[in-house]
């Protein structure tokens, strides 16, 4: 199995100047790379037979306001057939891989690509945080209808009071307002 910490190796001697940061300790290991580097450390994590990342668990993004960048997080698998001798799949090694983008231009490339169920994943991140993945198959929102603004899970965005004349949740402008429950 390989370590995370080989995986951070590996990929700065493969691509020098592309990991910023490699916090591979602990329960969830993570390799920060850089947004021009990643479709092709993508690939690489894949292909590369000391990796063999062939399964793309999950992607997520995290706004950093007030920080100026948007996280995106790969969840990153290996799993080896167990071949003629039958059996369980073998888990061989998992990384994180987070890239991060400027919150006031979100642009990555996607990597659905490299691994299909990052389609419905990365739309996802585009629809809910504005992360565009330039390149993908079918860049629309996948939650949110076609014609909302703004991105719901900025931590700067200011829900409306309505949509296309319904009332929309949202939250009392001031503790005042919350409902009084009789007891």
């Amino acid at each position: 199995m390989v370590s995370p910490r080989e995986i951070a190796d590996i990929l700065a001697a493969q691509f020098p100047g592309a990991v910023t940061d490699a916090a591979v300790e602990g329960e969830h290991p993570c390799i920060t790379v850089t947004a021009e580097h990643w479709p092709a450390i993508a690939r690489f994590l894949r292909d590369d037979p000391r990796t063999l990342m062939n399964l793309l668990r999950c992607i997520s993004a995290c706004d950093g306001h007030p920080e100026p960048h948007i996280d995106v997080f790969y969840e990153l698998l290996s799993l080896r057939s167990p071949g003629a001798a039958g059996g369980l799949w073998e888990h061989a090694g998992q990384v994180a891989i987070r890239v991060r983008v400027p919150r006031d231009d979100p642009h990555i490339r996607t990597v659905s690509d490299v691994w299909p169920a990052a389609d419905w994943h990365e739309r996802e991140a585009f629809d809910l945080l504005g992360v565009v993945f330039d390149q993908h198959p079918d860049p629309r929102r996948i939650l949110c209808p076609d014609e909302w603004e703004g991105f719901p899970l900025r931590k700067d965005y200011v829900a409306p009071k309505e949509f296309q004349g319904f009332p929309a949740a949202h939250e009392p402008e001031s503790p005042d307002a919350l409902p009084q429950l009789k007891p």
